[in-house]
């Protein structure tokens, strides 16, 4: 059985270094990214501002009721499934194999990914429907299919539903119980039966309710997670400011020169760096996936263009905060030059950084929280494309199985886990980005249409209707027909 599991382990790995390599994913995923970011003018830079005031100060679009949930609660319901163990572990290992120039590619992953966020986002909304409960359904499943004329839409749809339901059970629940489970027994000496039970006992009281009970939970939750441990890392950073020069200065030269043997690390070359900084990043936020896609749709909106404006910064927060401050306090610290695992590097920085074992807690309690909240947005993200392919009839059976799938991540040991999730991340994002680049045309026609007549994003809806009379809503004809 063991030799099974290593013999699968490796035929994962090996598959995941095929389709993470320099020739397959990563030039598609920069790529679209890059024509995303100039077919839109560079719209992630232009309206950052405007869309973070939209989703974090404003949270709702006010008058609009077309939707499930707020823009706010969407935004932290796809934060929720973002922000998770690819914020701590998935950057120290990037860093413990790519080195420190790994966190340079994982921001450039984040800033041209912000495009693709926005595209997938609007597209979400503008090829949503409603389901046969009267909830919103929307995401690649759909706006592939029925944006892309002929079969070539329903081929590149039915991939990503059957991708996005595996992954879900990857990414979005056994790497994450088992990573929690590990930690906690590490720093509390809890056992990890005990966390399995606990924590999928609380994700089917949440999940039953559906994505208004997420949108409540992730609304609370996400926000306090997020502060509580950005704060822990900026004590560090600020301890440690002198070092934060140097750090940055490591990660822009290292990113282009490769990075040398020293202490425990065994060094790296520039093509690593660019890997491992691209295959996290994407791991951390998602962007170019299409999961997101999944909870805008479910938003309350007036437009698509202002809830694709409010999911781009989804990636902005995961990204270019969190994850920024976590590769700077694993280089500064130095912890990444020690033969430290990176599934314990994080934690092993912030026990450096802050006096006694307080680092260590910190990093072990968000890391539960971080791993729970993403547990709540991959289910939403499964169960939207089970109702796709089986009907409204397959929800409520895939909330229990896939609540009670939390517990064996918690208690077996699932090192090929890890390999599968960047598998099938990966054969998500193919279907995705080809439809993304298809339909381009049509999302920078109707975001240059709606930002002529509203550039800051404070048009009200009966404004949005006089300038923008179409509804988004069921009506929709793929593009072509």
């Amino acid at each position: 059985m063991d030799q099974l599991i290593e013999d699968t382990t490796t035929f994962f790995e090996a598959v995941s270094g095929v389709v993470w390599g320099p020739f397959v994913l990563i030039p598609l995923l920069f790529g679209v990214g890059l024509l995303l970011t100039i077919r839109l003018r560079g719209l992630q830079f232009r309206k950052l501002g405007a869309a973070l005031r939209l989703g974090i100060v404003k949270r709702r679009d006010e008058g609009a009721d077309d939707g499930d949930v707020s823009q706010f609660q969407a935004l932290t319901t796809a934060l929720s499934a973002t922000v998770g163990t690819g914020n701590i572990v998935g950057v120290a290992t990037a860093i413990s194999i790519g080195g420190p120039g790994a966190l340079f590619w994982m921001w450039v992953t984040g800033l041209v990914g912000m495009a693709s966020k926005y595209t997938e986002a609007f597209l979400g909304v503008y090829y949503r429907r409603t389901d046969s409960a009267g909830e919103k359904s929307g995401g690649p499943q759909y706006y592939l299919e029925r944006g892309i004329k002929g079969p070539l839409g329903k081929v590149l749809g039915l991939m990503f539903t059957v991708m996005a339901i595996i992954a879900s059970f990857g990414i979005g629940n056994l790497v994450q119980g088992n990573a929690v489970a590990g930690n906690l027994e590490e720093s509390f000496g809890v056992v990890p039966w005990v966390t399995g039970g606990v924590l999928s006992i609380a994700a089917l009281i949440v999940l039953v309710g559906g994505i208004k009970s997420i949108g409540r939970v992730t609304a609370g939750l996400v926000p306090v997670m997020i502060v509580s441990y950005v704060v822990g890392a900026l004590f560090i950073l600020i301890v440690n400011v002198t070092d934060i020069p140097a750090a940055i200065a490591l990660v822009f030269t290292d990113a282009f020169t490769g990075t040398a043997a020293t202490g425990g690390f065994i060094g790296s070359t520039i093509i690593i760096a660019v890997q491992m900084g691209a295959a996290r990043g994407m791991f951390s936020n998602e962007s170019g996936m299409g999961s997101a896609a999944i909870a805008a749709a479910a938003a309350k909106t007036s437009h698509p263009v202002r809830q694709g404006l409010v999911s781009m910064t989804q990636t902005f927060i995961d990204t270019l905060v969190v994850v920024t401050f976590t590769g700077l306090v694993i280089v500064t610290t130095g912890v990444w030059r020690t033969e430290t695992e990176a599934g314990t590097m994080t934690g092993a920085a912030f026990s450096t950084g802050l006096p006694g074992q307080w680092g260590h807690y910190i990093v072990t309690i968000a890391l539960a929280m971080f791993a729970f909240s993403t547990v709540l947005g991959w289910s939403y993200y499964g169960e939207r494309c089970i109702e796709r392919l089986v009907g409204r009839r397959g929800v409520m059976p895939y909330r229990v199985v896939f609540s009670l799938a939390v517990y064996v991540g918690a208690t077996v040991s699932l090192d090929v886990v890890w390999s599968f999730a960047d598998v099938m991340n990966g054969l998500m994002a193919v279907p995705n980005l080809i439809g993304l680049v298809i339909l381009s045309g049509l999302v920078a026609r109707e975001t240059k249409k709606y930002l002529d007549n509203d550039p800051g994003l404070s048009a009200t809806i009966d404004e949005v209707r006089a300038f923008s009379p179409r509804s988004f809503a069921d009506d929709v004809e793929p593009v072509g027909r």
